[in-house]
């Protein structure tokens, strides 16, 4: 009986224990607790074209998050974007630009799959512990340390023969935003800000889709443009965070869902305004037209209908939130796409 009462009074908030203390307690029975399960096969993927690929090749598919292509989306428009102002900036043949995309988009495919393979890597036993993450191949032990370094090199070197394509002040620029990537899995560790790091790198794409096109960055137009794009996904990654606030509050882990609480659907309201407000700032020094801004306007009433009706405290509503933001990417692209297409008429 005295034992139970110790700890009880151990729990609750007014014991001497420092807080600390006792999560870190909590962080590392729950990640004994958990990662103590063994490993077993993967579960069949909701991807049908990925169920018809050899069996040793689908825990890789599931490494790269090939099955979930709205993370190679996020990483894909900013790029969208910034080709296309440029094409626009400087009225060139539709082929400039259709051949930048289709580049870009096979670069962003890579990259987000070298990028879901870092963290994992990095990630290995904090995702057994989680539920949402202990299937992945790494966590389950269906792929190795060591396989998982051989096949990040291999998307490393596609990645850079894509980048070689460019010229030499996009690579050194593309080049540059490597760090980023690297570190961005250890950042969750250290700060509350993680998603701010994922924005750094996600959207580079703003600035070497521009560089690609013109041989150098227009930051006049680059920089807002990057900035609008950083707040956009600090608005849906902070909604993606909501799925596992929970889980990641007993192990440790850090993130703007976790820092905003109750306040972030009026934080990520702030975040969206400046986003628009940012992106349409770039368009205006720019010189872009009505279809333009059309297509920010169509982004920012997405951006307003996913804030409306997400419910942070429900995963299944956050994923669809999350879902809900690529969208305004993609009007944000349209809108540029439009105006660049009557421009040549």
């Amino acid at each position: 009986m005295l034992a139970r009462q110790c700890l009880s009074y151990s729990l609750r908030p007014s014991s001497l224990l420092s807080r600390s203390w006792t999560a870190n307690t909590h962080s590392q029975l729950y990640l004994q607790r958990k990662s103590s399960t063994k490993p077993v096969p993967l579960p069949s993927f909701s991807s049908s074209w990925v169920k018809r690929l050899p069996p040793k090749l689908q825990p890789y598919m599931y490494l790269t998050r090939i099955d979930k292509p709205i993370g190679t989306l996020l990483l894909f428009y900013p790029c969208t974007w910034s080709i296309t102002m440029a094409a626009y900036a400087l009225q060139t043949p539709f082929t400039t630009p259709l051949t930048y995309t289709i580049l870009f988009g096979t670069g962003a495919l890579v990259m987000r799959g070298a990028g879901c393979t870092i963290n994992d890597m990095w990630d290995q036993r904090l995702d057994r512990a989680v539920e949402r993450t202990r299937e992945r191949p790494l966590a389950r032990g269906v792929i190795t340390q060591r396989q998982a370094l051989i096949f990040l090199a291999g998307q490393l070197g596609i990645g850079l023969a894509v980048l070689l394509q460019l010229n030499w002040y996009s690579i050194l620029l593309g080049a540059s935003s490597l760090s980023v990537v690297t570190i961005y899995p250890f950042m969750k560790r250290v700060t509350h800000w993680p998603q701010a790091v994922l924005g750094l790198a996600f959207n580079w794409g703003a600035m070497l889709g521009w560089s690609a096109v013109a041989g150098v960055v227009d930051w006049h137009v680059c920089l807002p443009l990057y900035a609008g794009g950083v707040c956009w996904t600090l608005v849906y990654d902070s909604i993606y965070a909501h799925q596992d606030k929970k889980d990641d509050a007993m192990a440790g882990i850090r993130s703007t869902a976790l820092l905003f609480g109750a306040q972030t659907r009026l934080i990520l309201s702030g975040l969206s305004a400046s986003s628009m407000a940012l992106i349409t700032l770039a368009g205006h020094v720019n010189g872009q037209t009505a279809p333009f801004f059309v297509g920010v306007t169509l982004a920012s009433a997405q951006l307003a209908r996913v804030l409306i009706q997400t419910n942070f405290e429900i995963r299944e509503s956050c994923w669809k939130g999350f879902m809900g933001c690529g969208w305004s990417g993609f009007w944000i692209w349209m809108g540029a796409l439009a105006d660049y297409g009557f421009a040549l008429l």
